[in-house]
């Protein structure tokens, strides 16, 4: 399942750009036993058959679109105005390189600002705002920039999928640090599309879902289309492990294990779900843990109040630097979200 993930993570493809993230998922879905559609917005709706047709319908949904960058305005001088397509802290991005794979081969360019040795007192002590920054893409001028950039064109950070050893000390058992953009939310496709590589014992549905980083919009269609009882949206969620930050103030760490939420900002998650998934890793043998704060929010935001309701759950892997090109997350807790989400399948579709 990692190697998909690798493979996922190195695709580009922000919110309302998702289509060759689609396209990859499409061509990996086992397609034995599943019956696979898109619908308007671009989801990817996919029934799985199993041994057995539960009384509950199940679906399992993770969101295929990263965060990016979209072109604005072509400056006289070349260079190119730009916003972020989804929450992106500007503090990330100066001297980042970016990637445009609108034009063939691709344009490189470097987000830049106003050069240091130029800044005031104050403007050294505060974060650069997006609107003060600019992407250079080596153009002598705006026609030139024009021949290989539109306005609507977006761009991605440039960043490679590494795996860090571990470096406990004598642990020959330590699991991998996985760095990669786009690990919110390729985690969640990697994990839906290992599962139904598998003979499952229930029916089942996914939804592999588009704009989730600009308002969770293509999941409330998903869920309107596919009608499931009980939703478990698997994510990547929101790390603070690192010197400095209190302890309850980390929200969740790497290595603790997959994280099951009770609340966040959009969601009160069904209580009797949380203590199943709490109860289920246990049974397991599966470290688990839940948010240190109220933080942060997912599809489950949308989907939980869709049709009558929908009784929901979110399972994710714990993930520093999120929204940034080096996300991080641990193997272990990436392959522990994996093994939880098919054993919650068993638990919620006899509920």
């Amino acid at each position: 399942m990692l190697d998909l993930l690798k493979q996922l993570c190195q695709i580009n493809g922000t919110s309302g750009d998702e289509e060759r993230v689609a396209e990859f998922i499409l061509a990996n879905i086992e397609p034995r036993n599943a019956v696979v559609r898109r619908d308007y917005m671009g989801n990817v709706l996919v029934f799985k058959k199993g041994k057995v047709t539960p009384p509950k319908t199940v679906m399992f949904t993770a969101h295929m679109d990263e965060v990016g960058f979209i072109v604005t305005h072509i400056t006289k001088e070349g260079f190119l105005r730009f916003a972020p397509v989804g929450g992106i802290e500007p503090g990330v991005v100066f001297g980042r390189k970016v990637f445009f794979d609108k034009a063939e081969g691709g344009v490189i360019g470097v987000i830049a600002g106003k050069p240091v040795h130029l800044l005031s007192a104050e403007e050294k002590s505060q974060q650069p705002k997006i609107e003060d920054l600019l992407i250079d893409i080596g153009a002598e001028d705006k026609p030139q920039a024009e021949s290989l950039v539109s306005p609507g064109d977006y761009c991605y950070f440039v960043s490679e999928f590494e795996e860090m050893p571990n470096a406990a000390p004598g642990n020959t058992l330590a699991a991998t640090y996985l760095r990669s953009k786009a690990i919110d939310n390729r985690i969640g496709c990697a994990v839906m599309l290992d599962m139904m590589k598998r003979e499952l014992g229930y029916d089942c549905v996914f939804a592999f879902t588009v704009q989730e980083e600009i308002g969770c919009r293509g999941a409330a269609a998903a869920a309107f289309n596919l009608e499931p009882d009980i939703c478990v949206v698997l994510e990547a969620t929101t790390a603070c492990d690192t010197p400095g930050v209190a302890e309850d103030e980390r929200i969740c760490e790497l290595g603790g294990g997959p994280v099951i939420s009770f609340m966040d900002k959009g969601t009160l998650y069904d209580r009797r779900l949380y203590d199943i998934a709490v109860q289920t890793a246990a049974e397991n043998n599966l470290k688990s843990q839940t948010k240190s704060k109220i933080v942060g929010g997912n599809d489950a935001g949308v989907i939980h109040k869709t049709m009558g309701g929908i009784r929901t759950i979110a399972v994710s892997a714990p993930c520093r630097y999120l929204h940034t090109p080096f996300s991080m997350v641990n193997s272990r807790d990436v392959m522990e979200v994996r093994t939880l989400a098919e054993k919650l399948l068993y638990k919620y579709a006899i509920l």
